[in-house]
């Protein structure tokens, strides 16, 4: 995907609406994360501006007095866009854009933006241009009017090829069928992928978390996997596997994925659907909490929420705090006192991998079934195979069979049934 090239960072305006039940504190919070998204896509802040309602306006979302206030604070500060914190409907963009005189954008269209910049893999590439064509249809202008707002920059990404800003709705249909399509072959090769792992009988352990929690940087320290690390929100949007080898002795495959964030676009959700299977189809989900952010049980309940969307909520979750090194140290104690089984850790300094190495190998043990089988010595094929399906936990030889207790998860029981002691 050609992204624009751009001579200089955009300068934005910053727009929150507190709307019960949001409170001003909790607008100001989604505020501050607004701020961090919009310099990861490349903007700085020129002012942040908050307002409280009982209700959106139907026509500009903020009131057209605010909106012309809005307009005054744009041209003073001589900002290129404005960014609003809550998604706005077709018809609101077009309304603020003619009172702003400028570009006027929602948090879905910055985290479609951001998305676009850090998808580096065809199938990453794929999702996030069909996501964006999804946002973008019905804010088309009319037939044969461009794609963009006013100008290119934030929110303007949409990649080279048959996306061009003088594409008309009836050529982005073909595009998005075409996409559609690619997605479908694509999640073909992940099923066929992801079935051979499973025919490999390892388990697989996703890590799964708010963004900027630490992720990559977890699964790096596990697996030198070598995941670019930087501290902004979605640096890395390409899941990616590595192999690991536990205390134990018990061989896991581990996936890091796309992080997620209060508001993540319902289009992102639906384009990433494939990718997101690999969540749903783990055996144990590592969730990451940043210990030290204000307001860690926000950000595990936003992560809950996208679990619920994709079917994953009823995987079994590991809560890993992160960060130890930069969080409250009372703040860290009150955390896993509430969270029974989680585990305290810095990925970047390497404190605390081992306990959760230790516990990652109980939780995968109690999920599978200790069993005696006694096997007759002319079948050391199914000797080999239950060492490879599970965990040996003794052996011993009789006058006439090998006679086995071994940990197998239930859905590798039924090959070794007539074998049951």
């Amino acid at each position: 995907m050609a992204l624009i090239e751009r001579h200089r960072r955009e300068t934005v305006v910053l727009v929150g609406v507190a709307i019960p039940p949001v409170t001003v504190d909790e607008a100001e919070a989604s505020l501050e994360e607004l701020a961090a998204l919009a310099d990861t896509a490349g903007a700085d802040e020129a002012e942040r501006v908050l307002q409280r309602r009982h209700e959106p306006d139907a026509a500009t979302f903020v009131g057209k007095g605010k909106a012309e206030e809005l307009r005054d604070i744009s041209n003073t500060v001589d900002a290129d866009t404005v960014i609003f914190d809550d998604e706005l409907s077709p018809a609101q963009s077009r309304n603020l854009e003619k009172i702003l005189g400028r570009t006027a954008i929602d948090r879905t269209a910055l985290i479609l933006d951001i998305f676009a910049q850090h998808a580096h893999t065809p199938a990453g590439k794929a999702q996030v241009e069909l996501a964006m064509l999804r946002y973008r249809l019905p804010r088309l202008r009319g037939k044969g009017k461009g794609l963009s707002q006013q100008a290119g920059g934030i929110g303007t990404r949409m990649g080279g090829g048959e996306t061009k800003l003088e594409v008309d709705r009836r050529r982005l249909l073909r595009r998005v069928t075409k996409l559609e399509e690619e997605l479908k072959e694509l999640t073909k090769n992940r099923q066929t992928q992801r079935k051979a792992r499973a025919r490999s009988r390892l388990p697989t352990i996703t890590i799964v978390g708010y963004t900027n929690a630490g992720k990559s940087t977890l699964l790096n320290r596990l697996t030198d996997a070598g995941v670019l690390v930087q501290d902004r929100l979605f640096a890395t949007v390409d899941p990616t596997t590595r192999r690991l080898d536990l205390p134990g002795g018990e061989r896991v495959l581990v996936t890091d994925t796309v992080g997620f964030v209060k508001k993540l676009p319902h289009q992102l959700v639906q384009a990433f659907r494939s990718t997101l299977d690999e969540v749903a189809e783990a055996d144990l989900l590592l969730h990451v909490v940043d210990a030290s952010a204000a307001d860690p049980r926000a950000h595990m309940d936003a992560v809950r929420a996208v679990l619920r969307e994709i079917g994953a909520d009823d995987v079994p979750e590991m809560i890993v705090f992160n960060k130890a090194d930069v969080a409250d140290p009372d703040d860290a104690k009150r955390l896993l006192q509430s969270h029974p089984g989680s585990v305290l850790l810095s990925a970047e300094t390497g404190e605390g991998i081992d306990r959760l190495l230790d516990v990652v190998g109980e939780r995968l043990r109690e999920m599978t079934h200790v069993v005696e089988l006694v096997v007759p010595y002319d079948r050391g094929d199914v000797v080999a195979a239950v060492h490879r399906a599970g965990e040996v936990v003794s052996e011993s030889h009789d006058d006439n069979a090998t006679r086995l207790w071994a940990r197998i998860r239930p859905e590798d029981l039924g090959r070794f049934r007539e074998f049951v002691a």
